[in-house]
Parts: structure tokens; C-alpha cells; sequence
């Protein structure tokens, strides 16, 4: 699933046109939607949705979370790309994919298509974005997100800070990538207890956070299979999908464990944590 990189870069990509993803959607007005699956609409119908939509231009781009989000003329357009998904604008005359499900028509002749493969993705239209968002923790780049708010919110916890930080209502945008690597560049265990941190390794997570998803950002991503291509944050990779390799700090080989039916990396030896029990 992407992740906050990969979402922000899309997102900047649907702004300011690049061309893989194409011409900037800013600016144009949506003329017509394609439906082909309407379970994408997480409200609604079909019908209600184009009547509300069409004629509704796009002022701007951005994202809250893992959600890409549509500043409309009216409303707000929030869409969440789940395990498969992928958005891009091309012409109206070049044919669709069997897994374009949802196609925004524009004015200028061209088509923003969610691509779906998993069926998986959400569509919202709502009047305020906080309907959607509102359950979201809080942005880990945001500027008033600092780490005494972060050792605030982790010392008001008891739990395991790997699935912590993978709960979006708690932090925003982190999935399994980049918490893995946080953590590794925090030296500190997935299975570590979050009211357990110290103020010195509560800022060494702050900064391993933030520090992981700017160098995201910087190279678009990370590209590990056919649904997000173009980014080069996986050749950069300390200990996500490394088992077996060599830890890049210490030379211990990295670890797979399995937790909360989620595959987690880390280096025994930068990120002990004696007496640790976990599922292999």
C-alpha cells in the first residue's frame, strides 16, 4: 500500500503535471465520471455522486494522511488508493485499462482514471474533508508536530510501538515501510513498549519519523511492485524486505518476524530488546 511518500508524491505530481502521471488536473473542470465499479463511492451512489460533482472544478492538491484530497469549487474530493490503486491523468482518446474503475473526464480532453486493480479504493465527496479525516492523528512533517507532542502521545499509550505507530488515528501517513525503517534508524525494537521510552529515545524516534519520510519524498517513493513505479526510496532501504542482509550500521543480519500478521524487519543488534517474545 503507499505510503505517505508515495502519496505526497502523487498528489504533487495530479498539482503541478509531471510526465508520467501527466498534465496538472489544477484548474480543469470535471465534465463527466465514468463508474464501472461503484463501490469505490464509500458514500452514495452513483447517480447522486455525478450529479454533485460534474461542473465542479479543481482549485488544488494535497494530502492528509494516505488520502490524496481534491480541493473542489464546492466540495472536497478525497481519494484512498487502499493496496492497489494508482491515479493518472491521459487523453480521452487513449484506450482504458480493464482496471480504470472510476474516470474523472476534464475539460481539456483528458481523464483523471483510478486505476484499481484490488478494487480496494475509496472515493469521497463531502462537504468538509474533516468528515473523512477528522479520525486521523496528526501530520509527522506538520510543522507544530514536534517530539514533546510525540512523547506526550506515547507515554498516554501501552502498546507495542510497531502496530502503534501503523494506527492512523494515532499517527498519520506511517505504514509498514516506513515504520520499519524509522525505528531502525531510532535503534529502537518494533516490540518496544511505547510509555517505556526514555525523552532521549522518544526524540531519536521524532527525528527517525520525519527523517525517513523527507528522504521519501526526495526520491518519490519506493517502487516495489506493478502498482507504484517511479520512486527510488527502495534502493535506500535499511531494514525493510532485508532479512538475512547486513544491517548497515553494525553488520548484524537483519531480522523477519512476523507481527500483527504483519511481516516487521529490524537488526537484533541495533534494536535489542532482551526477553522479547514474538511470532516467526
Amino acid at each position: 500500500m503507499p505510503e505517505l511518500p508515495e502519496v505526497e508524491t502523487i498528489a504533487r505530481e495530479l498539482r503541478e503535471g509531471s510526465g508520467r502521471r501527466g498534465p496538472t488536473v489544477v484548474g480543469q473542470t470535471i465534465t463527466a465520471v465514468t463508474l464501472r465499479w461503484p463501490r469505490h463511492l464509500a458514500d452514495g451512489g452513483p447517480r447522486a455522486f455525478r450529479r454533485r460533482i460534474v461542473g465542479q472544478s479543481i482549485r488544488g492538491v494535497g494530502r492528509r494522511g494516505k488520502y490524496i484530497v481534491f480541493d473542489l469549487s464546492r466540495d472536497t474530493l478525497l481519494i484512498h488508493l487502499r493496496m492497489s490503486g494508482e491515479l493518472r491523468v491521459a487523453s480521452a482518446t487513449e484506450p482504458r485499462s480493464p482496471h480504470d474503475h472510476t474516470c474523472f473526464c476534464l475539460g481539456n480532453g483528458s481523464e483523471m482514471r483510478f486505476n484499481d486493480t484490488r478494487k480496494f479504493g475509496r472515493v469521497h465527496l463531502v462537504a468538509d474533508p474533516e468528515e473523512v479525516t477528522g479520525p486521523l492523528g496528526p501530520e509527522p512533517l506538520a510543522p507544530d508536530f514536534t517530539a514533546r507532542k510525540l512523547g506526550g502521545m506515547l507515554a498516554a499509550r501501552k502498546r507495542a510501538l510497531k502496530p502503534l505507530l501503523l494506527d492512523q488515528t494515532f499517527l498519520a501517513g506511517l505504514g509498514n515501510i516506513y515504520t520499519d525503517e524509522a525505528l531502525h534508524r531510532a535503534r529502537l525494537h518494533p516490540l518496544r513498549r511505547s510509555d517505556s521510552l526514555t525523552p532521549a529515545e522518544v526524540s531519536r524516534l521524532y527525528r527517525g519519523i520525519r527523517a525517513a519520510f523527507r528522504r521519501g519524498i526526495q526520491l518519490n517513493g519506493a517502487s516495489l511492485d506493478w502498482v507504484y513505479q517511479g520512486g527510488g526510496m527502495q534502493n535506500e532501504f535499511r531494514v525493510y524486505g532485508r532479512e538475512k542482509k547486513p544491517c548497515p550500521r553494525c553488520r548484524t543480519l537483519i531480522q523477519k518476524i512476523t507481527l500483527g500478521q504483519r511481516s516487521t524487519h529490524f537488526c537484533p543488534q541495533c534494536q535489542s530488546l532482551p526477553g522479547a517474545k514474538y511470532e516467526t
